[in-house]
This record gives C-alpha cells, structure tokens and sequence, in this order.
C-alpha cells in the first residue's frame, strides 16, 4: 500500500523584539557520533583571541537541510550580486613551519 504524501506545514516564524544578534567572522566545524556543532566564532585584529559567540548543535540530517538551504540562498545572493570572491586559503602549519625549506637544487645535482 502506498504512503499518502503528508501536506507540508506552515510554519510562523517569529522573531522576537529582544533578539540579540551576533556577529561571527569565522565557524568551527565539528561533530559527535551524533551531532554536527557549529561554533561561531569573533575574530578581532590585534587580538590573538578567537571568541566562541556561539554555539548551534544539530542532527546530521538537520545540519545537511541546512547545507542545502545555505547553498540555495548563496547562489541566489550570487545570482542577484555576481560571485562571491574568497579570500586565498590560509597555509597549513606544514606550509607555514615548513614551506621556506626547499631542496637546494645546486647540493642535489653536485651530490652526482
């Protein structure tokens, strides 16, 4: 027997008056075995402080609506604005402790 699909709900958002609302400049990705938790974090400059403004926990299947409703609304802002440019991606502690050391090339080739 086939399920009926169930009709969708409507829901009323409300937002209440006293909402405070944060800022966050960076997040922190993490999970459980069972949750996905988001820390949304203040980076400030001069400060070598990261400050945890909060913190959303969610189910995997949440956090994944989520993706899909966050990649929606980005190609959207795209759509209206024109592209998103990011930033370089910041070097790997390997890169940053290891990255100046190179092969001396002239040491290599004599070694021969």
């Amino acid at each position: 027997m086939a399920q009926q699909p169930q009709p969708s709900r409507q829901l009323r958002l409300e937002i209440p008056a006293s909402l405070s609302v944060t800022y966050a400049n960076a997040a922190v990705v993490s999970q459980t075995h069972s949750e996905i938790v988001l820390d949304f974090i203040q980076v400030l400059p001069n400060d070598p402080r990261a400050r945890v403004q909060q913190r959303v926990v969610m189910t995997p299947a949440n956090a994944k609506l989520f993706l899909r409703a966050l990649e929606t609304n980005l190609k959207r802002f795209e759509e209206k604005h024109g592209e998103i440019s990011l930033p370089p991606q910041p070097v790997s502690l390997a890169d940053q402790l290891f990255g100046s050391l190179r092969p001396n090339d002239e040491e290599s080739s004599s070694d021969g």
